[in-house]
């Protein structure tokens, strides 16, 4: 897992060795849009070149793909449609292989006959280290979720903050505008009963 920035104009690519037989899982995510649009456009190449995924101007997406040609899978992150705003994007990439599935008890007790007390035993072991193969890499994906989550709040945040100095500004523009307007209309109500002002003679001229 990594979080990138991505310029305005500018096209970032990552390359990953995988092997045939293994699944690719990907999932990004726009947590930052730099006071723009959290959008990016993402594509995924085979290592013949042949683009296996593609999405446009989207602020996140998971794609898994069963891998079937062995070598170099190159994924990009496009902003070259942006021309001022850098993206932050947090993405994941997990390659896994399927585990085999569970033997029978049929299966097993044919394969535990006529072994020795010393084969018994490391077979035993190697089931240990199995399960603790297992659960380790449920930690691990419980670990990557909760990645996942805090690049949501992350974005979700910097969201926040985006919308909050936009309101900080909009209102300070409409405040300035209520100010000045009053001032003017202060100023006009007062030239009109100031008859030795300049402002009279220009309404008196107006009248005629």
């Amino acid at each position: 897992m990594m979080t990138v920035h991505i310029d305005a104009g500018k096209k970032e690519c990552f390359y990953h060795h995988v092997n045939k037989g293994e699944t690719i899982d990907i999932e990004y995510q726009v947590i930052d849009g730099g006071n723009g649009d959290l959008d990016i456009s993402f594509s995924l190449n085979d290592p013949i070149g042949l683009i296996i995924v593609g999405d446009f101007k989207k602020s996140e997406n998971i794609h898994r793909h069963e891998v079937q040609l062995e070598g170099d899978y190159r994924f990009c992150f496009d902003n070259t449609f942006s021309a001022f705003n850098r993206k932050t994007v947090f993405f994941e990439l997990i390659v896994e292989r399927e585990g085999e599935q569970n033997l029978g008890d049929n299966q097993w007790n044919d394969m535990l006959e006529g072994l020795t007390p010393e084969e018994y035993y490391e077979m035993k072991v190697q089931d240990i280290m199995d399960y603790i193969g297992r659960i380790r890499m449920q930690m691990t994906k419980a670990r990557q979720i909760q990645d996942i989550l805090r690049s949501h709040e992350a974005r979700d945040r910097n969201l926040a903050e985006a919308n909050f100095m936009k309101v900080n500004i909009r209102s300070f523009v409409q405040i300035c505008a209520m100010i000045a307007v009053g001032l003017l209309q202060v100023f006009l109500v007062r030239s009109i009963f100031d008859n030795n002002g300049r402002m009279n003679k220009i309404w008196q001229k107006v009248r005629l």
